[in-house]
Parts: structure tokens; C-alpha cells; sequence
């Protein structure tokens, strides 16, 4: 069954470009699409606002906050540092490379409260998370398998967003099922869409949760 997935609105896309010395306007043939997410709240600026304040050229071209709001930060054409790897083609990579993010605290802990069985999740800054927002997985993900959840309304900007980058740059839509892991085909540079772990064994963004793999799944179908 086909899936019909929106066409990006553009205008839509909240522009919130950051200063010209955080990034680099050099194109570059785009090959890869790589998902992130940020470890912080559901604030994007406050994400850019850290990026600025780094004297290196750190940020991807697009963050999504929790209510699916899509955030610009510079031109898809161009690049900074979103892979840090310590690979001979890291510069290669990044150059080549769409990085989004998704405003999410990512690994969570679990502490049971004292005087009720409800558990107590906190973040890796020690955020509360609200149990509802919790994605619990059968089997730990890069040390953790307590994860607060991408919203409906990520994904479905994230869809629609992936989407459109795939067909402007030709960039495959297949899903791969190694991009939860260290991936060979992704640090080669091969054409497709990836999380940060396929290129670096000591991240976990973004975790395998169901709802985003059926997002990615979907793309194909269209």
C-alpha cells in the first residue's frame, strides 16, 4: 500500500539562520541525510544559542522542536560539523551531509519513587520526563533502553522534510537497517538516509524507535 506523504511547504519553515562565521557556504553534492537528536528540551533556539556560543562551526541545517516546527538554520547546500568522527574522510562526510535534528533528551534513567510504583525518568542533566513521553525497548540501545519518545508531530515534519531533501539532492530512500549501528556503507560515504551511530560508537542518537523506522519504511512506498 502507498503511502501519500505531503509536499514540504517551504514557507512554513521557520527561519532562524545562524551568523555566517558558525557554518561554511561552500556547496557541496549531497549524498547522505543523517538524523539526530539534540539532548536538550523542546527548545531549537536555545540549541542554536549553544551552537553560536562554540567558537567551531558545529550545527546541522534543520532542527525540529517537539510540536513539529521545522527550524532553518542555514542552506542545505552548505555544511558544518555535525559527525565529529575521527575517520581520514570526516571532513568529506560533513561536507556531504544533511544533519537534522530532533529536539529530544534522548537516554533517560529510571528511579522508582519512594512511596508510589509509578518511576521517577530523568534526563542525562537531571530533567524530569514525563512517564507518558517514555519509550521503554526490549532490549538495551547503546546502554539505555528508557528513551523519551519522538512526538507524532516530529515525525510527521521529519517525513515530509526527509522526503523532500531525498528528491532535491536524489538521495535513495531505501531504509537500512544498519543505521542503527556502526555502519561501513555509511562511513564510505554511500548514498542514503543515517542516524549519527551509523558513523559513531559512542552516540545513541537517534534510538530505533518503531514510529520512526515506520516514518523512514514509508518513504519508499510513496
Amino acid at each position: 500500500m502507498k503511502t501519500k506523504i505531503p509536499k514540504l511547504d517551504t514557507s512554513k519553515i521557520l527561519q532562524v539562520r545562524l551568523k555566517e562565521t558558525q557554518y561554511y557556504q561552500e556547496e557541496f553534492l549531497k549524498k547522505q541525510i543523517v538524523l539526530h537528536h539534540t539532548v536538550s528540551n523542546g527548545n531549537a533556539k536555545s540549541v542554536m544559542s549553544w551552537w553560536a556560543s562554540t567558537p567551531t562551526r558545529v550545527g546541522t541545517a534543520f532542527i525540529i522542536d517537539r510540536v513539529g516546527v521545522i527550524h532553518q538554520c542555514f542552506s542545505s547546500k552548505h555544511w558544518a560539523h555535525h559527525l565529529g568522527t575521527k575517520a581520514k574522510n570526516n571532513k568529506q562526510l560533513n561536507t556531504e551531509s544533511i544533519g537534522i535534528e530532533l529536539c529530544s533528551w534522548g537516554a533517560l534513567k529510571r528511579s522508582p519513587l519512594q512511596s508510589s510504583v509509578q518511576a521517577k525518568f530523568t534526563s542525562s542533566t537531571g530533567a524530569i520526563v514525563s512517564q507518558d513521553e517514555v519509550a521503554e525497548l526490549e532490549k538495551p540501545f547503546r546502554g539505555s533502553i528508557y528513551y523519551q519518545k519522538y512526538t507524532e508531530k516530529q515525525l510527521k515534519a521529519l517525513q515530509i522534510l526527509v522526503n523532500y531533501l531525498c528528491e532535491t539532492y536524489n538521495i535513495p530512500k531505501n531504509y537500512n537497517a544498519d543505521m542503527w549501528e556502526y555502519s561501513r556503507m555509511a562511513m564510505n560515504g554511500n548514498p542514503g538516509i543515517y542516524t549519527h551511530v551509523s558513523f559513531r560508537k559512542d552516540k545513541s542518537d537517534c534510538f530505533p524507535q518503531v514510529e520512526l523506522i515506520k516514518k523512514i519504511q514509508d518513504l519508499k512506498k510513496k
